[in-house]
């Protein structure tokens, strides 16, 4: 039994005891439900491929066990079946699938697969056993490297990628059993990188439940108090659903279509992402679900037709929100997705999203990529788009980041952006990420023009190289050979290609500048007959309060730092005062100061840090055991997990910080499990308040902070315009709780329309 950070109690999944032929009755009965499905699917039928897989897998993971205690056959068909029902693959995927961890985990090579199944499988396994272990290892300088491997083979068969997606669903459904250590390590990992790749692959079904399973065990109170929320709100979103469908139902009947209309409920994660971001509670979530309607349509010419019908007589019935219109048809997104989006006014006064899709659609929009195999897709569109994906990954690939962190971040540009799409002056489509620059243009059509881009021109009027570009624009691009890349361009590009592209531009005007500073230092060495030569390197370092020597043969070969006279005339003692700050600040650099590990208790095993226990976080007399991580200000009652910094110190972030995600992708065995002591100390937040101007108010909200609650003001800005007003207020408080009662109170305040804590 173990708690997790939040003190909740899981349980290890106790195995009950079955008989040899109660356990064979059971895997056989699950390989029967795989067989069904693809029985019932459109694919061509080689049943008889599909039982030599199975039984070469059972026979290979003979007598090997999860470790939820049940045969570990279960996991590659469970992986299987996910491929064939949810994925829509064929014999092909369903053979890789229950042969993907034979290689990996038994003694059966490569060669031996290729000569019972045939080469196609064998690569698919190689591939999948390539990447096997999840995508991150147990050391921050492999990380990158496993993924690149990951997204290298989706260029050969992405197949590949799409098993592997449904061996990260099959685990994060039976997370449960493992470790809570190991859960916040998969479940992080798992929302930062396979969540936004089945976004970007179209597996929309995938995505939302790894999103849901990733944040049920990241955040498991928050989950089940939202799941009991939206149980408890259905019969009423129900009632609403049947008033706001039935006249739409009835037109639809009218046309003489074969559909089905539904209420979409919104995901758990979904509906929480929403709440943080908007800063309001469950109650005030008012666009719950999206009613979506999918039809027949036998001609595939029909469909666009029949969707803009729809469109027509559903804003004869109710008021269309002029701003949100999406058309997904004319214009698919980048993964292949197609559908008609309108939102309505409702008969409750609120907002409903309605989708509209054929049956094509829906599963092209459910299945993504993969159900290309099952509509015969060649040259496609959709197979466009994917192939110049993949280059752009490739393109990224071939001049990675040296750092782990900031190489997943380049990736994760091109993973979850959101599109626009703009024009060449012929009249050439091309797509790009939201709030994309004339810049990202330029690079996206040509390395040369990006690195030369001086400005453009964007429905014929003048803009400057940084100017955002919105969907529809015309865009031209200008160029000169006398412009170079700068550094500052980093700030207003969005998309991989073109950060990619600019680093390396910058590079290899950086090494022309360094060559150059070489030249003219050793000039000055020979000039002046000057043996030491690292000596002056290091008078220029500690001077100019440079990093290195490569910092030092930039500047020279720039001109901003001039080699003269005054770097000889430094004396012998002034040489060895240089040398001993030197030592002093390597010293300082590599050794943690004293303080910091006497605060610092962090139990170890072999050596490595003991992630399995959790991490009291406490203060005594104005001394911490940790340090509270900047970008997200957490306190007492937060939900936090500890990160054990280079210096041995615990950083303390929510679990909700973006940068507390990119570091449980990353540094797993660097996390801790952590809990609040009970604490005597008091910790500054922001409180947001807005609200609507009266005389007196400013009066009681200081009266419900300082009298009432009894909590210390630190600072308090208020302004106000039109009638309203907005304050930032500065409080002292013990934990959470406070904070989110002062909140409460303060809504209570008559003219207040929203009090939240906002981040300082």
């Amino acid at each position: 039994m173990f708690k997790n950070g939040q003190g909740i109690v899981h349980e290890l999944m106790e195995p009950k005891a079955m008989t040899p032929e109660e356990e064979k009755q059971m895997v056989d009965a699950a390989f029967k439900n795989l067989l069904d499905g693809y029985l019932a699917s459109n694919h061509r039928k080689k049943v008889e491929i599909i039982e030599k897989a199975y039984k070469f897998a059972c026979e290979a993971h003979k007598g090997i066990r999860r470790r939820s205690g049940e045969p570990y056959i279960l996991h590659p068909i469970a992986v299987a079946t996910i491929v064939s029902r949810e994925i829509g693959l064929g014999s092909t995927s369903i053979c890789a699938a229950l042969l993907h961890d034979v290689v990996e985990d038994t003694d059966y090579t490569v060669e031996d697969l290729e000569s019972q199944f045939g080469k196609k499988i064998a690569q698919i396994v190689e591939g999948l056993t390539k990447i096997s272990g999840g995508i991150f290892g147990d050391k921050a300088s492999v990380q990158a490297e496993n993924f690149r491997k990951l997204l290298l083979t989706m260029s050969s068969d992405i197949r590949v990628i799409l098993i592997k997606m449904a061996d990260r669903l099959h685990n994060m459904r039976t997370l449960g059993s493992m470790l809570p250590s190991k859960q916040y390590k998969i479940a992080g990992e798992t929302l930062y990188i396979y969540a936004p790749l089945a976004h970007r692959l179209g597996l929309f079904a995938i995505k939302t439940e790894l999103e849901d399973l990733s944040f049920k065990y990241e955040h498991p109170d928050t989950y089940e108090t939202i799941k009991r929320q939206i149980t408890d709100s259905e019969e009423q979103r129900n009632r609403i659903f049947a008033k706001f469908s039935a006249p739409i139902r009835a037109k639809l009947d009218a046309m003489g279509l074969k559909y089905e209309m539904k209420a979409r409920v919104k995901s758990v994660y979904s509906i929480w992402n929403k709440m943080e971001t908007k800063h309001v509670p469950f109650d005030e979530i008012y666009d719950l679900y999206a009613a979506r309607i999918v039809f027949e349509c036998p001609n595939e010419c029909d469909e666009k037709r029949i969707c803009w019908n729809i469109y027509s007589e559903i804003t004869d019935l109710y008021s269309l929100h002029p701003d949100r219109t999406r058309d997904w048809i004319s214009v698919p997104k980048a993964n292949g997705y197609r559908a008609l989006h309108l939102t309505v006014m409702g008969p409750d006064g609120n907002w409903v999203e309605v989708q509209i899709r054929s049956e094509r659609m829906n599963e092209m929009a459910e299945k993504g990529f993969a159900a290309h195999w099952k509509y015969k897709i060649g040259e496609g569109e959709e197979e466009t788009e994917l192939r110049t994906w993949l280059m752009t990954i490739e393109e990224i690939l071939n001049n990675p980041e040296p750092n782990a962190l900031d190489f997943l971040d380049t990736i994760k540009l091109n993973l979850f952006a959101s599109e626009i799409v703009v024009f060449t002056p012929k009249g050439e489509l091309v797509t790009l990420p939201k709030n994309a620059s004339v810049l990202d243009m330029a690079f996206n059509l040509h390395t040369e023009m990006g690195m030369h881009c001086i400005a453009g021109k964007v429905n014929h009027k003048l803009v400057s190289l940084s100017h955002k570009l919105q969907s529809g624009d015309q865009v031209e691009v200008l160029t000169s050979q006398s412009q170079i890349a700068k550094e500052e361009w980093f700030n207003f590009l969005v998309t991989a290609k073109g950060q990619t592209r600019l680093r390396i531009a910058l590079r290899k005007q950086r090494r022309v500048i360094i060559d150059k500073g070489n030249e003219i230092l050793n000039k000055f060495y020979a000039d002046n007959n000057i043996e030491k030569q690292e000596t002056i390197i290091n008078r220029i370092i500690l001077k100019e309060k440079l990093q290195n020597k490569e910092e030092v043969l930039y500047k020279v070969g720039l001109g901003e730092v001039v080699l003269g006279d005054h770097l000889l005339k430094e004396s012998k003692q002034e040489s060895k005062n240089i040398f001993s700050k030197l030592f002093k600040l390597s010293a300082s650099s590599k050794k943690p100061k004293e303080e910091e590990n006497t605060v610092t208790k962090i139990e170890r095993v072999n050596g490595k840090i003991d992630i399995k226990k959790i991490y009291v976080l406490h203060s005594e007399n104005g001394v911490s055991n940790y340090k509270l991580a900047s970008c997200c200000d957490p306190i007492p009652g937060d939900d936090v997990v500890g990160y054990v910094n280079d210096n041995d110190e615990v950083v303390v972030h929510k679990l909700s910080c973006p940068n507390a995600m990119r570091l449980k992708s990353s540094y797993g065995g660097r996390l801790l499990q952590t809990k609040w002591d009970s604490q005597s100390d008091t910790f500054l937040v922001t409180v947001r308040i807005e609200g609507i101007d009266r005389m007196g108010i400013l009066q009681e909200i200081i009266y419900t902070i300082s009298t009432a609650l009894a909590i210390d003001i630190r600072k308090l800005e208020i302004g106000a315009s039109d009638g309203l007003f907005t304050s930032h207020l500065d409080v002292m408080v013990t934990d959470a709780a406070a904070v989110n009662n002062l909140c409460k109170r303060l809504k209570a305040v008559k003219g207040v329309t929203a009090a939240v804590r906002a981040k300082m």
